[in-house]
């Protein structure tokens, strides 16, 4: 499928493209929330924006006893001092709109299309080149190397998208918000937020403990095939390893896993299939959605099955820190035994497919997308997303924000 994109690029005399290129953010995100199945979608993600947060569960009822407060490394010293060297370089006006509390509701504002629709916090591309690099500085200082290279790949291929569709003032490299929450401190809480089309980052420190979630990444198209950047190819990992697992399974485990055969299948109930979010149940606004466990028990992996499925969770929380990340993947090993792998759509090596990882503590979706700006109606493996979320009540760091300071899980307005 490498280059296939190419086929579905709209051209430059598509009416999508050319109302497109004459819009910026603004008009683009006026004109679509005109749409009535569009505002339908955004009047539903607000009604549960305004919902007090729970967190994701399999029956309404979070396990308790999951996560406790303790150090794990996070590289807090480096990450305040960029926190510090940013709010020096931003206005008051601008201050304004970049902090945040601690348990404000703009957590949980974050989205991953790219109609402009929530104006929290700083618009990358309308802010100084300083203002921007020092926001970047502090991603930098919070992610591991992976994890920022990665996150500014998935920024750099949104730009190759714009180009592609025409439209670079609605889809750029720097089209994103960044928020604040807290007072930047090496003891107590605070954190940071970005999110935009196809990446979104929710980071929380306290002290040197830290939680990264929710974490979306996704790429319309997965690669970039020209320009200064041509042959950048994106979530390769991901998607090369869930179908390694999958095929290692043998037949009766592959039959326990697969749910659905195709990605687009009769048998499905209504509402499985979410024009904005494809097969994923976690994405933006659904922070208390419940989500019973589906397909195949881990228990049933032999120690090579094992193995790959933690190889593949590993995978997903590289963006951590090496603390951070050790702290992670210890809790997912303890929880390995009530770990569920399940799946849709095939598994030859052409077919387009949805994956879920989920436990206690992790939950991980992997899901081939339509086309969006690209013309396939149908999903195809060079349009990704990726997620990762913390159930019972940890996304966004809220249990140990409750443990620490006994601020309400319940984000205040």
């Amino acid at each position: 499928m490498a280059g296939s994109f190419r086929t579905f690029v709209p051209s430059a005399d598509d009416p999508r493209v050319v109302q497109l290129s004459a819009e910026d953010a603004y008009s683009h995100a006026t004109r679509c929330l005109e749409i009535p199945w569009l505002r339908d979608i955004f009047d539903g993600w607000r009604r549960l924006y305004e919902q007090p947060f729970l967190g994701i569960t399999t029956d309404g009822n979070k396990i308790p006893n999951l996560y406790s407060l303790a150090s794990d490394g996070a590289p807090v010293s480096a990450m305040v001092g960029c926190a510090k060297a940013l709010l020096g370089t931003v206005s008051s006006e601008q201050r304004s709109a970049l902090c945040h509390a601690i348990n404000a509701q703009e957590w949980r504002g974050w989205s991953n299309p790219e109609i402009y629709a929530n104006h929290f916090g700083l618009r990358l591309d309308e802010i100084q080149p300083s203002v921007r690099q020092a926001v970047l500085e502090l991603m930098r200082a919070s992610l591991s190397p992976e994890g920022f290279t990665k996150a500014r790949d998935l920024m750099y291929t949104n730009e190759f998208l714009g180009h592609l569709v025409h439209g670079p003032r609605v889809l750029n490299e720097y089209s994103y918000n960044f928020n604040l929450f807290g007072t930047p401190s090496l003891t107590d809480p605070w954190g940071w937020n970005l999110f935009g089309h196809h990446l979104a980052l929710n980071c929380l420190v306290i002290g040197e403990q830290m939680v990264l979630s929710p974490v979306f990444m996704g790429a319309e198209p997965n690669e970039v095939d020209e320009g200064p950047r041509a042959g950048l190819k994106l979530l390769v990992r991901e998607e090369s390893l869930g179908l390694e697992l999958m095929r290692s399974l043998p037949d009766l485990l592959q039959r326990q896993a697969r749910v659905f055969e195709h990605m687009e299948d009769p048998a499905m109930p209504p509402g499985r299939v979410h024009p904005a979010d494809g097969r994923h149940l976690g994405g933006a606004f659904r922070d208390n959605r419940l989500i019973p466990y589906e397909g195949v028990s881990a228990n049933s992996f032999s120690d090579i099955q094992r193995t790959l499925l933690l190889d593949l969770i590993g995978t997903y929380l590289q963006s951590l820190p090496a603390g951070p990340f050790r702290a992670r993947m210890r809790a997912v090993e303890q929880e390995l035994q009530r770990t569920y792998f399940s799946w849709i759509g095939g598994f030859e090596e052409d077919s387009p497919f949805y994956y879920r990882i989920q436990s206690p503590v992790v939950l991980i979706e992997f899901d081939h997308h339509s086309g969006i700006f690209l013309t396939n109606t149908h999903p195809a493996k060079f349009h990704i997303h990726t997620l990762v979320r913390t159930p019972n009540g940890n996304d966004y760091g809220m249990e140990l924000l409750h443990q620490h300071c006994g601020c309400s899980a319940n984000a205040e307005r």
